[in-house]
This record gives C-alpha cells, structure tokens and sequence, in this order.
C-alpha cells in the first residue's frame, strides 16, 4: 500500500465509490469548524482490512478532534463515519465493540498496578482469547513492574501499561492518539512491530505522530491536516 494523501474534495464520484468497495472503515465529507474556524472541510478516506491511516499535522490542525469523530464522541457539523457501510450514529453499540482507542490522555489510574489496571480495561471491553496480561506487559517491556502502582512508573512505563491494552483486546479498529508519546527509540519500534502485527491479521489502525513511522510489510496512507 503506497503513501498518499487522502484529501478527496476534487476527486470524482466514481474514484470514491471504487475506493470504498469492501472497506471497513469510511468517512465521507467530513467537517469540522471550532469557533468560526474550519479544522478539516470534505475529508473523506476509505480503510479496508489490512490497512493503516496516518494523521499528519501541526499542532491544534485538528489531528485529536478528527480521532474523536472517528470514534464518535465529537460530531461533525457535515459528513458521516461509516463501518462496515452503516452510519457509525446507527450502529453504535457495534462499532464501539469493535474499536480499540486510546487517548493521549491514555487512561492508566496511578493507584492501581499495571496488572489491575489491564483487568478493569478487559472487563470493560472484553479479552483476546488466549492472551494473559502478564505476557502482554512482558512484550512491553514491563515485566517485573506487574503489581506496583502505576504511579511509580516513568511516563514512558505508564504509556506502555496503556498500549499493552491492544494485545489483550479483540477489538478490529485501533484509533490511537501519539501512541508513540514518551516512548525511546526500542519502544516506538516495539509499537510499530505491534501495529504491523495487527494489520497483518486483518485489522485496522488511524493514529496520530509526528515521527516517520515503519511498519513491517505495509505503509500508513497519510492524511495532513492544516495544510
């Protein structure tokens, strides 16, 4: 899959239609205006099984707001998030069980240990069949750190702690916001490995960075807002 910007305003209707074909994850005309300013106008993309998107841009282009559409908690004022060719606002209670999302604010309670705060994220949003999440904090590096407050731990530890939520969730869609935050140079590469893994298997990712990301057997198309 080849790198491309995927702001579609000019381009024809038949081009978008044979884009779509089959995928899993759609937006369409979106916009998206925050106190009389336009963040993003007729952004549109298409993501089938497989495939990655990256979100590009300076700070406060709207790169976080876009994720929040795509996950439903913002609305934009025209356009629509499809998945699996029904409108997101239609069918939410199953495209929310079918998508992983992670914040920059990434939602790790500094009272509880890393093991306790990866048993509230399942019991809330269900388990991968055959993953512990001992070994899921082991392949991010945390083995040893299992039962100590997650308040101890580096703000590089306590992201970790956030992503190995993904090895224990079964959810197809990842939307992730600077995954890559507070992470070395090991880390970021342990979560591109992760997300090549995922994509390998058929799943979906759209995250935010600023770094140049390299992905095992694909490349993210990209989108650069404030352009």
């Amino acid at each position: 899959m080849s790198t491309e910007a995927v702001r579609e305003g000019g381009a024809p209707a038949r081009a978008r239609e044979a884009q779509a074909a089959g995928a899993l994850l759609e937006a369409e005309g979106l916009v998206f205006v925050r106190e009389d300013r336009v963040l993003f106008e007729d952004l549109g993309f298409a993501l089938h099984a497989g495939e990655a998107l990256q979100v590009e841009g300076p700070n406060g282009s709207g790169k976080t707001t876009l994720l929040r559409v795509l996950c439903g908690l913002a609305l934009p004022e025209e356009g629509e998030v499809r998945w699996r060719g029904t409108d997101i606002r239609r069918a939410r209670s199953e495209y929310l069980a079918e998508l992983a999302y992670i914040g920059h604010q990434h939602g790790v309670k500094g009272e509880l240990t890393p093991r306790e705060n990866l048993a509230v994220a399942c019991a809330l949003g269900g388990r991968r069949d055959g993953v512990e999440a001992d070994e899921a904090l082991a392949r991010m590096g945390l083995s040893g750190y299992e039962d100590v407050p997650c308040r101890t731990l580096s703000a590089g530890q306590r992201r970790r702690v956030a992503l190995a939520r993904l090895l224990l969730t079964p959810a197809r869609l990842w939307i992730l916001d600077e995954p890559f935050t507070a992470l070395d140079r090991g880390g970021r590469r342990d979560i591109e490995r992760l997300i090549s893994q995922h994509l390998a298997q058929g799943g979906l990712a759209v995250f935010t960075t600023h770094h140049a990301v390299a992905l095992d057997g694909a490349e993210a198309r990209v989108v650069h807002l404030g352009a």
